[in-house]
């Protein structure tokens, strides 16, 4: 198979754009130092094996698979933190009309969705992320453990936003204050759009 490098997926935003509620400091040490961490452990890790022919997501699945925890925890990193930075956006707008009706009828109001999405980001011990994720029954948030994703979760979701809660994701900005880091995520971070349109590819087309 073709040798292929996982790069490093650029913010897609400036550095300071999240200011001031996620600093320019923080964004430039969790992309350019945690998640280089991640991509460059990987790069070392595929090479020479199947692993190099397949996209991210790819080795994610095949990594869990095959139970190659190493690989798979940098993999699933680099996937995750991808996702985060196209999560959040400080250009705020609502949730379009498909999806916030799907938010109305799983959490009443999106109002109802911050609150269960506080509770479960708060409840995560230690490291991890909280997700809202679109599953045959509609949408749930989820939380999974250090590098799990629900791209391996048991059913078939389909990730819509994440937060990442690992303490170097605010530890710099709020120090032990989860709940502010979190707070600023759902008043005044969260990617509608992006949100939108991973629901809108989710769903089986009529």
């Amino acid at each position: 198979g073709e040798s292929n490098t996982i790069e490093i997926t650029p913010l897609p935003n400036p550095v300071d754009a999240l200011e001031p509620h996620v600093s320019a400091r923080t964004q430039q040490l969790h992309h350019r130092k945690h998640l280089k961490g991640y991509v460059d452990k990987l790069n070392a890790a595929i090479s020479n094996t199947d692993y190099e022919s397949l996209s991210l997501e790819g080795i994610v699945r095949a990594s869990r698979e095959a139970g190659d925890a190493g690989i798979f925890n940098n993999a699933a990193q680099a996937w995750n933190h991808a996702f985060l930075w196209n999560s959040m956006t400080a250009d705020q707008r609502t949730p379009d009309a498909e999806l916030a009706d799907a938010i109305d009828s799983a959490f009443n109001d999106l109002d109802g969705f911050r609150a269960a999405f506080r509770k479960s980001a708060l409840a995560q011990f230690g490291s991890g992320w909280s997700w809202l994720v679109a599953g045959a029954e509609g949408l749930e948030i989820l939380s999974t453990g250090n590098a799990d994703t629900p791209l391996t979760a048991a059913g078939d979701v389909t990730p819509l936003l994440t937060l990442d809660v690992w303490e170097h994701a605010y530890y710099l900005d709020y120090q032990n204050e989860r709940n502010c880091y979190i707070d600023a995520f759902l008043t005044s971070l969260i990617n509608w759009e992006f949100a939108s349109n991973n629901f809108l590819a989710a769903r089986p087309s009529a």
